[in-house]
């Protein structure tokens, strides 16, 4: 089995594309939060990952709270709520870990 027939089985799945589309949008933006805020956290891969994805939910609210209508998502604003919303998870990691 080569690498074409599993990308395109992983494909055919049901919304596989959206669940991994979501998945590389979460480790951007918290790679790119952890890049901001330097620090010794011990975040693997899966944990950025989580905090990118958590961070865009985050930062979208923040931003649907204060009264911008940013979609989450490959375009600039969502990016950037996202990181910002990564930010602070990040920071907030930090006070409750003492790191």
């Amino acid at each position: 089995m080569d690498i074409n027939t599993i990308i395109r089985y992983l494909l055919s799945i049901p919304y596989m594309a959206n669940i991994l589309n979501w998945l590389f949008f979460g480790l951007v933006a918290g790679v790119t939060a952890k890049i901001i805020l330097p620090g010794q956290e011990n975040l693997g891969w899966m944990r950025t990952i989580f905090v990118g994805i958590l961070g865009a939910f985050l930062g979208g609210f923040i931003a649907a709270y204060m009264g911008y209508n940013v979609k989450i998502g490959w375009n600039v604003y969502g990016f950037i709520s996202a990181v910002a919303g990564s930010f602070i998870l990040l920071i907030i990691n930090r006070v409750v870990t003492r790191s």
